[in-house]
Parts: C-alpha cells; sequence; structure tokens
C-alpha cells in the first residue's frame, strides 16, 4: 500500500455527502453555486445511472463520486475527459493498492479487474447552442460488493469487486483523495500537451490491444481488431473492409 498519502489539488472543492439521488445529479444542481470545480462523493447512492440511462448498483461501501467542473475547449474536449477519468482511477487504484492490481481499460471508460469490470464512468453535461458549460464526470467503482450477473444485461462483461478478487479494503474517502490528485495530473497534462500523452498512456493499459473484438451499435456490429484510439478517442477497428473509426459502441470481447 501507499504511505505517500495523495495532497487534494489545489483549487478544487471536496462535497461528501451520507447520502444522495445520483452524485452527477446532485453535482449539476449544485455546479451553479460552484467557483470552481468540485468532487462530490456520497457515502451511499439511491439512484446511480450507468450508460445509455441504465441502472448502476451502488451498496454501501464502494465508491460513487463526481467531477463538476466547467471544461475548456468544445464538446469534443469534453469527451476526451473520459479517458482522463479512466486513467485517474486507474493510477489511483494502483498507488493505494501496489503495482500488481491487474487493471486494464477498455473502451470507451470502463476500468476492468482481471478481465471483469470494476468500474464505470458516465459523462453528463448541461449547455445549450452544442457548447458544454457544465460537465459532470461521475466515476463508480465496486469496492466492496458487485451487482449480481442476473441484473445485468445479455453478454454483459463479468462483474467484479476490489475486496472479492483480492481481499484487499480501501476507504471510499481515501480513494478519493488519491483519484483527485490522479485526475489532475492528467487533466493537467492534456491542457498544456494536449491529447496525444493521454492517448498514449490509455492504449499502454488497454484491455485486448491488437485483438480481435466487436463493437455493436444499436442493431449492427462490427467485428475487427482492435487498433487503439485515434485523436478524437474513437475507437480504431482493422476489418476486411479496411481501417475504421467509431465514435460510440458497445465493446464486446466474446470468448
Amino acid at each position: 500500500m501507499s504511505s505517500n498519502p495523495a495532497s487534494w489539488p489545489e483549487g478544487v472543492a471536496r462535497h461528501v455527502l451520507d447520502r444522495v439521488d445520483s452524485t452527477n445529479a446532485h453535482g449539476l444542481r449544485l455546479a451553479p453555486s460552484l467557483s470552481g470545480p468540485a468532487w462530490i462523493m456520497a457515502r451511499r447512492q439511491e439512484a446511480g445511472r450507468g450508460r445509455r440511462g441504465r441502472a448502476w448498483t451502488d451498496p454501501p461501501g464502494n465508491f460513487a463520486a463526481t467531477l463538476v467542473m466547467r471544461p475548456e475547449g468544445g464538446p469534443g474536449d469534453a469527451v476526451r475527459l473520459s479517458f482522463v477519468a479512466a486513467l485517474a482511477v486507474h493510477d489511483a487504484l494502483r498507488a493505494l493498492c501496489g503495482p500488481g492490481l491487474a487493471l486494464s481499460l477498455k473502451w470507451p471508460n470502463d476500468v476492468l479487474l482481471n478481465g471483469g469490470k470494476l468500474s464505470g464512468i458516465l459523462l453528463e453535461s448541461s449547455g445549450a447552442g452544442g457548447q458544454v458549460a457544465v460537465l459532470a464526470v461521475g466515476i463508480g467503482i465496486n469496492l466492496v460488493a458487485a451487482p449480481e450477473p442476473e441484473q445485468l444485461e445479455p453478454c454483459a462483461l463479468r462483474p467484479v469487486s476490489l475486496a472479492g478478487e483480492t481481499g484487499l479494503q480501501i476507504a471510499p474517502e481515501d480513494l478519493l483523495d488519491a483519484l483527485a490528485a490522479s485526475f489532475d495530473h492528467w487533466q493537467r497534462q492534456m491542457r498544456t500537451q494536449g491529447f496525444e500523452p493521454i492517448r498514449a498512456a490509455w492504449m499502454a493499459r488497454a484491455a485486448r490491444l491488437g485483438e480481435t473484438i466487436t463493437a455493436r451499435m444499436g442493431t449492427t456490429e462490427t467485428t475487427g481488431r482492435f487498433d487503439g484510439i485515434d485523436p478524437t478517442g474513437a475507437l480504431v477497428l482493422t476489418t476486411p473492409r479496411g481501417r475504421q473509426a467509431i465514435s460510440a459502441a458497445d465493446i464486446h470481447f466474446g470468448g
């Protein structure tokens, strides 16, 4: 375990609540009164959401938090913060649990442990005219418990918890501190050097890079070799019809 406590980033507020409906929803409600970015963590989240409106199970002891901010740049820059968030989760967990933790990243924004889904990230925004005025970066991590498989969609990745896979226990407040510091590190790097270092770091941690995967988009699907992500963050597949960049899909590993 790391003996160096993470330093809380300057100028970022920290709110730890006993319970909320959804940390993302609470963050978006709170945004007009904030003078700068803020992390909001709830010890109990009662109406958590996943991608495409799916429910997110969140028993006590699991991690639920949202960073609410006014992002720089346009909608594309806001989307790329999901890769910053995935790197931050990965590195914060490694900092607390040690480098032997078998973590990897699944496009677009899941964190895997031993090949199962440990964490999900959901970006929600408010704004007008195609601009993102406020962005909520919601992060859920199964620290103590994972959903039962029957609660999930067919073909969904096996859910796992940190405690179930490793026996390790982390206090959500400690993870919040490490996560805020790690997110700040990667966001500063993107701000000063652009997306390329983020892209390279994400691909170095990517699950199934160079392997055959399937991207499902509604009723259509594309199968090909996973060759990484492009400068916009889109998934790159090499298929019999050539290279394809996919901006939104559910990814299935098969097997």
